[in-house]
């Protein structure tokens, strides 16, 4: 596969590499963290937002998420606070549409405040996740380039 190249806008910039993790479905942050907020697991991230069929029960732990947008509550933020300390949270967050204010918040709280850092790009279009698969190797780059492929 050719490497595609991409480019968002960095809110949480960062350098990193690794194997996405797509999924169409918006992300429900809350509901996908219930066994580590609720359940106390502190050694794995199992998805659990039945409604996500391309993520439900596949550790989100250290993954770098792609996705169109997060929805749920107002409990997101905390949330992405609450897996990060647990050293649950994911490497990045890399959104094909504009980011959501609650999780951005929490993402940047942690940042500030607890120094986890974890790279989010938002606004990478539509395009981005026709191309993106689970697997597949990502390249993200400061200026909030993601490479595919």
């Amino acid at each position: 596969m050719p490497k595609k190249s991409f480019k968002g806008r960095p809110l949480i910039p960062g350098k990193l590499k690794g194997k996405a993790m797509a999924s169409k479905q918006p992300f429900n942050v809350s509901a996908s963290y219930l066994e580590n907020l609720f359940g106390g697991n502190t050694t794995s991230a199992p998805c659990t937002d039945v409604v996500n069929e391309s993520w439900y029960q596949k550790n989100l732990a250290g993954a770098i998420l792609c996705f169109p947008t997060a929805v749920g509550s107002t409990m997101g933020g905390a949330t992405l606070v609450g897996v990060g300390y647990l050293g649950q949270g994911p490497k990045a967050m890399l959104y094909a549409e504009h980011v959501d204010s609650v999780s951005v918040a929490g993402l940047i709280i942690d940042d500030v405040w607890n120094d986890r850092h974890v790279v989010t790009i938002d606004m990478l279009g539509d395009e981005f996740l026709d191309a993106v698969k689970t697997g597949d190797p990502i390249s993200i780059m400061e200026d909030g380039t993601v490479e595919v492929g």
